[in-house]
């Protein structure tokens, strides 16, 4: 008799469509499975094969909270390179190293919270406001640098395969989310259409439209009185309705509670779960071990039992969360997905640790070199004093959300590095970074009075800004203050560095910070001045290559400097009026995409196609950008628009478009820009994009126009074209 096959079933067929195997699965389903799989710790289903799963991993700046892996510079580094396709391949790295983990984690039968496949990341909210302790974690201020990072960050983890995603970006916290903390599980933001659909919604329009982002996370707050978690404006609307968005949608961890316990929307979690989920919110972070977390959805079924939810909704909300297995390959022999096959010793890796080390470099911002006192000149010191409680400390590097640097370079070790033999470096802590004893200050200044030149490391850390409850990247027992109330360096740093400043030596202040600081005092009397943020693994290396002058600094400010916190609104009030330098009116201690080089650069020979142009069309410009002094450096070009005649409130100015080239001396390079209609468009009174008739202006340079002066540096140029009716 002829041998007997065996019927597979549809659902493990690798010749159907991936939806049809999902549908085949989900068939065979209870309500009861169906349900164990929506939320974050979804259990194996034996009689099917679905394995156990974890949807909660990390990769904001390298696979986070997993051991060893690559840290690269926190996500406000990451925009301070203005570098889309550096990005990328960052994120790339991130997603080979997260794969190379999670298949090793398998095959140990690892199933554990850390070690999937669907990363939260990245966080794209608008850092509206420099208190806010999780700014850190995003890239800025302005929503078209956010939204071409966070584009370029999710092409990069999920890559360019045409049936397997390499991982799931998560764009994070859909939306309107930028603290206070502590109020973040009862906060409502209240915010207009105006401001909600042209400062606070592009980036995610970006990342999902143009990135395909394949998930995306609901914040813990309400936004205008609906929870984020159980919108119906912002969840079936604006995502699935407007914007097309197929994926699935993740809560917060703990926010479907917030729904029912704080928000106060629901009379029961069974209402709460069953709002959630018929809102398009398919997947609860919650039931979480290691977080003693509670979860909701497991009320689902008795909210099917009561009509306040029917199994068909549960079916819809199961389906995107299978696809997104089913796209991983996780359905699939190992053999069939390309991704599976990439080894562990990719992990960290010299070509990993190398890109750390590039990104580093180019996210250092130079704010400050009077009488070019950098770069140092190696062979002509024979002492240098480094002083600042942030030297010598590798734990400030990571920033939050990371993985485990195996050889983090601090910048002392940095500086030792890279030193002449024969010069001799003193270090001295001189005080904590938030204590307030001057204990070492004496010693400090001893050592500063004995050197050529004094490097200053200050800044703050994961205990002064962080998220509500922090304790990572912090020392044992100490938990993160999460928001600020002051910009100020803390008073202990403040006066350390005046006393540095009085020895009469020339003095370089490097912050390692992940907001803005009010430096007012350093900026005047403190001869240069490095942002360094949280820089990751090689980020001590980074800062001493930049202070030799073996490398050029070529990053620009993602934020704007302010002078005062008394410069800003109140920080629960989460209109864009004053805010950020789109729509700030006072005068900046360092302006939104400022940034100094080692060398020099000069733009000419402007050319725009068209100067008047219908509402329909858009505007190409070219410009030539040539380096005029004696060292190879990168210049980021920017390009700033203003609508001149607009009928209702519109940016002062606001980034359309931007490009970082490498130039060596002499040499010159043609940037081509374009100016989009939507660009030119504003939101009118009635909800409406349109392109009003009247006149534009557009500034193209090395840095943010003034817009009140009336004539711009030599590094600016200024053009303008006229839309016709």
């Amino acid at each position: 008799m002829p041998e007997s096959t065996v019927q597979i079933p549809d659902y493990l067929n690798t010749d159907l469509p991936v939806t049809e195997r999902v549908d085949d699965l989900i068939k065979r389903m209870t309500l009861e499975e169906k349900i164990s799989q929506m939320v974050s710790t979804s259990p194996a289903v034996k009689r099917l094969g679905i394995p156990a799963y974890n949807w909660w991993n990390e990769a904001l700046h390298g696979v986070g909270r997993a051991g060893i892996a690559t840290v690269f510079p926190q996500a406000i580094g990451l925009a301070s390179t203005w570098n889309v396709e550096l990005i990328q391949q960052v994120a790339s790295v991130i997603a080979d190293e997260g794969r190379a983990k999670h298949h090793e984690a398998l095959r140990k039968d690892i199933r554990s919270i850390y070690t999937g496949l669907t990363f939260w990341s990245p966080n794209i909210n608008i850092f509206r406001d420099p208190r806010w302790g999780r700014g850190q974690e995003t890239y800025g201020e302005d929503p078209y640098l956010t939204a071409r990072i966070g584009v370029n960050f999710v092409k990069g983890l999920q890559g360019n395969d045409s049936h397997y995603l390499k991982s799931v970006a998560t764009p994070k916290h859909y939306a309107v989310h930028s603290g206070p903390e502590k109020e973040r599980h009862v906060f409502n933001a209240v915010v207009s259409q105006r401001d909600l659909y042209t400062t606070y919604l592009p980036a995610f329009q970006a990342c999902i439209i143009e990135g395909k982002a394949y998930s995306i996370m609901s914040a813990y707050n309400r936004t205008n009185g609906e929870a984020c978690s159980a919108s119906p404006t912002l969840l079936q609307k604006i995502l699935r309705e407007d914007w097309g968005f197929e994926g699935y949608v993740v809560s917060d961890c703990g926010a479907i509670t917030d729904i029912f316990a704080n928000h106060l929307l629901t009379e029961s979690r069974e209402e709460a779960a069953a709002l959630a989920v018929r809102s398009g919110c398919d997947l609860e972070c919650g039931c979480v071990r290691e977080y003693n977390m509670p979860c909701d959805y497991p009320h689902l079924e008795a909210a099917v039992e009561k009509g306040l939810i029917n199994e068909s909704e549960i079916n819809q909300a199961v389906r995107r969360l299978l696809l997104a297995r089913f796209r991983l390959g996780m359905f699939d022999p190992p053999d069939q997905v390309p991704y599976a096959q990439i080894p562990l010793s990719v992990v960290d890796s010299a070509q990993h640790q190398e890109l750390a080390l590039e990104t580093a470099r180019q996210s250092l911002i130079l704010l400050k070199n009077q009488e070019n006192l950098l770069p140092l000149d190696r062979q002509k010191l024979k002492s240098i004093a480094v002083i600042g409680p942030s030297a010598d400390n590798t734990l400030i590097l990571h920033g939050n959300y990371y993985g485990t640097a195996s050889r983090p370079v601090s910048v002392l070790a940095g500086i030792r590095a890279l030193a002449a033999e024969d010069t001799q470096i003193v270090y001295s802590q001189g005080c904590d970074i938030l204590e307030t004893s001057r204990h070492g200050v004496e010693e400090a200044v001893q050592a500063a009075q004995e050197a050529d030149v004094v490097i200053l490391v200050m800044g703050l850390s994961q205990q002064l800004e962080g998220e509500e409850g922090q304790i990572e990247g912090n020392p044992p027992g100490v938990t993160s203050l999460g928001d600020r109330d002051t910009l100020d360096l803390p008073d202990a740093q403040s006066e350390l560095v005046e006393a540095i400043y009085q020895t009469g030596k020339p003095v370089v202040l490097v912050l390692m910070n992940g907001s803005a600081v009010s430096i007012n005092w350093a900026a005047e009397h403190i001869p240069a001045i490095l942002e360094a943020w949280y820089p990751g693994q090689a980020g001590g290396m980074a800062v001493a290559e930049v202070l030799f002058g073996l490398t050029n600094p070529g990053g620009r400010l993602p934020v704007t400097f302010y002078r005062s916190v008394d410069d800003l609104p109140p920080f629960r009030d989460y209109s864009m009026e004053n805010r950020t330098y789109r729509y700030f009116t006072g005068t900046p201690l360092f302006s939104f995409g400022f940034g100094l080089s080692y060398t020099s650069f000069a733009y000419s020979n402007l050319k725009v196609d068209e100067t008047s142009i219908q509402a329909n069309q858009a505007i190409t410009l070219t410009v030539d950008v040539q380096n005029t002094g004696g060292m190879a450096g990168d210049e980021v070009a920017q390009l700033y628009l203003k609508d001149i005649q607009a009928s209702v409130p519109v940016p002062r100015i606001q980034l359309v478009a931007f490009e970082r080239v490498h130039l060596s001396p002499d040499e010159k390079q043609t940037l081509t820009f374009r100016i989009t209609p939507q660009q030119m468009s504003l939101l009118d009174d009635k909800g409406n994009w349109v392109v009003e008739p009247g006149e534009f202006h557009f500034w193209i340079g090395n840095q943010q126009p003034d817009v009140s002066a009336a004539v711009q540096p030599d590094t600016i140029l200024e053009g303008k074209f006229v839309v016709t009716a």
